[in-house]
C-alpha cells in the first residue's frame, strides 16, 4: 500500500532560511507543522520581531574567518562554523522574538495554558543557571518566523498589560540581551553608565533599563535620533561625530554597556573610572578591536561577555512591563512575507526601536 503520509501531513507558512547568503536566502513557503511534544507548548505567531542576531545568521557572520562589521554584503559562502554555538542547522526557521497565544500543550502541561498570550525566553539554559551553555530559539532550532512555533513550556512567560501584539514582540532579545547586561554589570543607582549605539533596539532598551534603576545615561546616536533619546531617557546624548573623551573627560563613567565595538573600543575603555565595568554581547561595528593592556589592568577594568540569560533577567522584564516602568519602541510592522523588506529596512537603521513581522492566520 502507497504511503501517503507526507502529502497529508499539516503544514503552515515560514520563511525558511535556506543556507547563508543574501536575501534569495529567505523562501515564504509551507513547513511542516510543528506539534507540542512532552514538556512543549505549540503556539501561533502573534508577532515576531526582527534582530541582528537572525540576519548575522544568514550571512554566516559568528564564523571566526568573518572580521567585518554587521552589515548585509549578501555574502554567499559557505560558513559551516557561522552559528551562535556551530554549524548553523539549515534549512531552518529563523525568529528569535515571539509574542504567542498557547494553541495546545504536551499531554504533562497544564491545559489551563491554552489562550494564554506569552512571550518566550529566547536564550534557553537547558541545563541550569549554574552552567553558561544555552541554546537560542531562531538560531539553534526552528524559531518564531512562521504561523506556528513549539517551545518548552518552561521558557514561556504570561504578561498581563494594554501593549499590542507586536509592541510586545519588541521585547524578549532586545530587552532580554540589555537587562542582562544591565544585571552583570550590576547597575545601581548614581552610577554613571555609557551606552554607545543607543538607538537600535539593544541600546534603546539599554537607556530605559538602567535609567529605571537610577543610574544616569549617556547614550551615544546619530544626529537625527537624540532628540528620541532624551525622550526615553537619556540624560547627555553626543552623536557619533562627538569625541566622548573631549566631551566627557577620562574616567568619567562608572559602566560602558557596549554592543558596538570596532574603533571605539580603546576610547570606551579610557572613559571608565579605576574598577569600571564593560560588558558587551555584541560588536555591530566590528569584531577585532585594539586593546591596550595597561587600561584594562591599571584600572582594575572588568571586561563581561553577556549571551546567556541569567536566571532573573526575563522575570523581571515581565514585572516592569505589568508595573508600567518600561515602554515598548515599536519603530513598524510588516507582514511576515516581507521579510526581506523588513531586513533591508532594519539595516539602513533610520528607526529608533524594534521592527516587527506579522504572521497572516
Amino acid at each position: 500500500m502507497q504511503d501517503n503520509s507526507a502529502e497529508t501531513a499539516p503544514t503552515m507558512m515560514a520563511v525558511v532560511t535556506t543556507g547563508t547568503g543574501g536575501y534569495d536566502r529567505l523562501v515564504y513557503k509551507p513547513y511542516p507543522m510543528p506539534a507540542a511534544g512532552p514538556g512543549q507548548a505549540l503556539l501561533k505567531v502573534l508577532a515576531a520581531g526582527v534582530n541582528n542576531t537572525e540576519i548575522n545568521t544568514r550571512l554566516g557572520w559568528y564564523s571566526a574567518s568573518v572580521t567585518a562589521a554587521t552589515n548585509d554584503t549578501g555574502e554567499t559562502d559557505p560558513r559551516p562554523d557561522g552559528g551562535w554555538n556551530a554549524a548553523t542547522p539549515f534549512p531552518f526557521v529563523q525568529g528569535t522574538d515571539c509574542c504567542g497565544e498557547v494553541v495546545e500543550v504536551g499531554e504533562d502541561v497544564d491545559r489551563a495554558l491554552i489562550g494564554t498570550r506569552v512571550l518566550v525566553r529566547a536564550c534557553m539554559r537547558e541545563h541550569g543557571f549554574d552552567r553558561m551553555d544555552n541554546i537560542w530559539m531562531g538560531s539553534d532550532f526552528d524559531g518564531a518566523f512562521a504561523q506556528y512555533v513549539a517551545v518548552p513550556a518552561a521558557e514561556i512567560f504570561a504578561v498581563t498589560c494594554d501593549w499590542t501584539d507586536a509592541e510586545l514582540a519588541t521585547i524578549p532579545c532586545a530587552y532580554g540581551t540589555a537587562e542582562n547586561m544591565v544585571h552583570r554589570a550590576g547597575v545601581t543607582a548614581g552610577m554613571r553608565v555609557l551606552v554607545p549605539g543607543a538607538s537600535g533596539g539593544v541600546g534603546s532598551a539599554l537607556v530605559q533599563l538602567v535609567k529605571r534603576r537610577g543610574a544616569e545615561v549617556i547614550a551615544i546616536t546619530s544626529d537625527s535620533k537624540r532628540q528620541a533619546l532624551r525622550e526615553i531617557g537619556a540624560d547627555i546624548v553626543l552623536t557619533r561625530e562627538d569625541d566622548p573623551l573631549a566631551c566627557l573627560g577620562t574616567e568619567a563613567v562608572d559602566v560602558v554597556i557596549d554592543n558596538v565595538a570596532g574603533p571605539g573600543f580603546g576610547t570606551c575603555l579610557k572613559l571608565l573610572r579605576r574598577g569600571g565595568r564593560y560588558a558587551s554581547s555584541g560588536a555591530i561595528a566590528g569584531p577585532m578591536v585594539d586593546l591596550d593592556m595597561r587600561d584594562m589592568y591599571l584600572k582594575d577594568i572588568t571586561l563581561i561577555g553577556c549571551t546567556a540569560w541569567d536566571a532573573p533577567v526575563f522575570g523581571n522584564l515581565i514585572r516592569y512591563i505589568e508595573a508600567g516602568e518600561i515602554r515598548p519602541l515599536l519603530a513598524r510592522t510588516y507582514p511576515l512575507d516581507q521579510i526581506a523588506t523588513a531586513q533591508q529596512d532594519f539595516q539602513e537603521k533610520q528607526h529608533v526601536g524594534k521592527i516587527v513581522l506579522i504572521p497572516a492566520h
